[in-house]
C-alpha cells in the first residue's frame, strides 16, 4: 500500500474538525482507485462491517457470501450459530460457495473439496495419496463473528477489537427502541453507480431533502435535534415526523401499529444511525428500514434495502394487506436518490471537484468524514 501524498494527507486533515468547521471528503476519495484500495485495507480490512440482520440465516445451513475489503467470506449457519470463513478453498484457491442459500455442506466446484458448516475438511478426493496430508491442518479459514441488536458484524483481522467498544454508546441511545426483536420482513438487492460513501451520505442528512424529495417525503420530516456526542463508531441523530415517516402522507390510512414501548418524543420521530463503515438505519415509531452499502469499485456499490416491524405487527391479520405502502414510500424515496447520486459521482470525476464546508443539516456526515479520515492517515 502506497504511502499518502502530501496534498492527499492535507486533504485528509481538513476534515477532522468539528462538523461547524470540517470540510468535506476531497472527491478523490470517492473517485481515486489508488485511495480506494488503501480504503479497503484500512477500512474494511481493520476492524468491523456489518452484513445485515440476523434472521437473514434462519436454518442451519443458510449462508451467503460477501466480499470484505476485497477477502471473499461466507457467513454461514451452523449447528453452534453463525460461522464465518474465507470464501477460499484450501487447496486451489477457488471460491467454493456464491450467492446465498442453504446447504448441508459446502462442497468446492473445482475439485470437490469438502467442508462442514463450522469450516471443518470433510472431503478431499484421492488426497490420501499425497504423503503426509492431513484433513485438520486444511479447515476453512475462520473470521470472527459477531451479533449486537439482531445485526450481524464480520471482522477480517485478525485482531478486532471488541465489538462491544466498536459500538460503545449505541446501546444506551437506542434503547427505546426494541430493535434486537424486529424481524425482517424484506429485502431488496441493487446496484448503484456510485462511490458507496455517497450513498450512506445521502441517507444520512437532511440538506437534500427538499430538493431531491418535493412532494414525496420532505414535508415529513421537522428539523433534527442536534446530534449526540457519542464514543464508537458510528453517528446519530433524532427528528420528529408529521405522521410515520414511512408511510407516504396520502397512505397514513395504511399505517401499521405504533411501536408498543414507545412513549413520548421516541413516539414521534425517527432516529438515523450510520453504523461505521458501510450500515444506515432508520428506526421509527413503527419499523426500521436499514441499507447495506458494499463497494464495488470506486464508482459502485451494491446494496441491499432491509425493512423490519416488531413480531405482533407482521402477525397481525391486515399485515400484508398494509405493508406494501410502506416498501412503496421506500421505493420512491430512493428512486429519486438514485439519479442524483449517479450525477454526483459524474461530477466527482471532474479534475476541478474540490472540497467544501458542511450544512447544519449533514452532521453525520461530517463526524463519518472525521472517522474516515483518521483511518486513511494511518501510517
Amino acid at each position: 500500500m502506497r504511502d499518502l501524498r502530501d496534498v492527499e494527507a492535507e486533504a485528509f486533515r481538513r476534515c477532522l474538525d468539528t462538523p461547524a468547521r470540517a470540510s468535506t471528503l476531497p472527491p478523490a476519495a470517492y473517485t481515486d482507485a489508488e485511495l480506494y484500495e488503501r480504503e479497503q485495507r484500512l477500512v474494511f480490512r481493520q476492524g468491523w462491517v456489518g452484513v445485515g440482520r440476523a434472521d437473514r440465516w434462519t436454518n442451519t445451513g443458510d449462508y451467503a457470501t460477501f466480499e470484505i475489503g476485497g477477502v471473499p467470506v461466507v457467513v454461514v449457519r451452523a449447528d453452534n450459530g453463525l460461522r464465518a470463513h474465507a470464501n477460499t478453498c484450501r487447496h486451489r484457491a477457488s471460491m467454493i460457495v456464491s450467492g446465498e442459500g442453504n446447504c448441508t455442506r459446502m462442497r468446492c466446484p473445482f475439485h470437490a473439496w469438502t467442508y462442514s458448516l463450522d469450516g471443518r475438511l470433510v472431503g478431499a478426493p484421492d488426497m490420501h495419496r499425497t504423503p503426509g496430508f492431513d484433513k485438520e491442518e486444511h479447515g476453512l479459514v475462520p473470521f470472527r463473528v459477531e451479533q449486537r441488536h439482531g445485526f450481524v458484524f464480520v471482522s477480517v483481522d485478525p485482531d478486532p477489537p471488541s465489538i462491544d467498544d466498536w459500538f460503545a454508546d449505541f446501546d444506551p441511545i437506542h434503547a427505546p427502541w426494541p430493535i434486537s426483536e424486529l424481524v425482517m420482513t424484506h429485502r431488496r438487492e441493487f446496484t448503484v453507480d456510485c462511490n458507496w460513501k455517497a450513498f450512506a451520505e445521502v441517507f444520512n442528512e437532511y440538506y437534500h431533502l427538499p430538493y431531491v424529495h418535493p412532494g414525496s417525503i420532505d414535508d415529513m420530516y421537522n428539523d433534527p435535534d442536534e446530534p449526540e456526542e457519542v464514543k464508537g463508531a458510528f453517528a446519530t441523530q433524532f427528528g420528529t415526523t408529521t405522521g410515520s415517516a414511512a408511510i407516504l402522507g396520502d397512505d397514513e390510512e395504511q399505517a401499521l401499529p405504533l411501536i408498543p414501548e414507545l412513549s413520548g418524543r421516541e413516539a414521534r420521530g425517527v432516529r438515523y444511525t450510520w453504523l461505521y463503515p458501510n450500515i444506515v438505519t432508520a428506526v421509527g415509531v413503527d419499523c426500521m428500514w436499514m441499507y447495506e452499502v458494499y463497494p464495488d469499485g470506486p464508482g459502485r456499490c451494491r446494496v441491499a434495502r432491509v425493512v423490519a416491524f416488531p413480531p405482533d405487527t407482521v402477525a397481525a391479520p391486515d399485515f400484508e394487506a398494509k405493508v406494501g405502502e410502506y416498501y412503496r414510500r421506500f421505493d420512491v424515496a430512493i428512486n429519486e436518490d438514485i439519479p442524483v447520486l449517479e450525477q454526483q459521482q459524474r461530477g466527482l470525476r471532474s479534475p476541478f471537484a474540490e472540497q467544501a464546508r458542511f450544512s447544519w443539516l449533514e452532521p453525520s456526515v461530517a463526524a463519518f468524514a472525521r472517522w474516515y479520515a483518521d483511518r486513511m492517515l494511518a501510517v
